[in-house]
């Protein structure tokens, strides 16, 4: 975020720090704001443009697929995991998403040891070793009660690492907001785990698409995020302005 911006959002935070609330619980934050007046109406727009903008060339297909994902989850995705939900016991749904997170703690390693992260490649190590073993093949997850959270690395964050840019934005088909280089890292991902093939889980995918399936079940599932939500015409920008930015504090970390 540039630095105008970051001015702005302090200004906007300051003068709904002071906003007084009215009878019915509400606030109208724009009565009492007050702008700096050093920053004019160009600085303003300049400051908004450069949040937004985000390097999108092929907006009009990403849309199309935008779209067509919100109507996949709503009419495919959404209904077979809420029919997941009602056939299935609270704590078979925990153990299942237990299991394949700690699947994915085999990249998350990887990643972090591309990236010279002892620390975080510690601590993924300790995680997969109590959770495949105290854990029964990651059923459970003691290591997070004990004191070890999971903590996400891919490829398109070690990519980023090492200074490739993120290059042009990109929707991808039922996976949602991505950029060139963070699906050339799901790709990658994807193999690698494969190759490791963890708890043999890749080979026997390969003769029982089920576990496909119920993995990518599951996925859906663990994702809080439901298309619609932000109940505005600008999702479609808003989504794609947090997955840039979000992607840049991940790649900090």
């Amino acid at each position: 975020m540039s630095s105008q911006a970051l001015v702005l959002a302090l200004m906007l935070c300051s003068g709904l720090a002071q906003a007084e609330p009215d009878a019915d619980g509400f606030t109208n934050p724009l009565e009492q704001l007050n702008f700096n007046p050093h920053l004019n109406q160009h600085e303003f727009e300049r400051a908004s443009l450069d949040a937004l903008q985000v390097y999108d060339p092929w907006e009009s297909w990403n849309r199309r697929v935008y779209h067509f994902n919100y109507r996949f989850d709503e009419w495919v995705f959404l209904p077979v995991v809420d029919g997941y939900r009602y056939v299935t016991p609270r704590f078979v749904r925990s153990g299942v998403s237990n299991f394949f997170s700690n699947l994915g703690d085999i990249p998350n390693l990887v990643n972090s040891l591309l990236q010279f992260k002892g620390k975080r490649s510690m601590n993924t190590t300790a995680r997969l070793l109590l959770n495949t073993t105290i854990g029964i093949a990651g059923l459970w997850d003691p290591a997070t009660r004990m004191g070890l959270p999971k903590q996400s690395e891919d490829f398109g964050q070690t990519l980023g690492f090492y200074g490739v840019p993120d290059g042009p934005y990109v929707m991808l088909p039922l996976l949602g907001p991505a950029n060139l280089r963070d699906t050339g890292g799901k790709v990658f991902d994807f193999v690698a785990e494969d190759q490791i093939n963890f708890l043999n889980v890749a080979e026997v995918s390969s003769d029982h698409p089920e576990i496909t399936a119920l993995r990518v079940v599951d996925l859906r599932h663990t994702t809080n995020f439901r298309y619609g939500q932000l109940n505005t015409p600008f999702e479609y920008e808003k989504v794609r302005y947090v997955y840039r930015e979000a992607r840049k504090l991940q790649i900090a970390e």
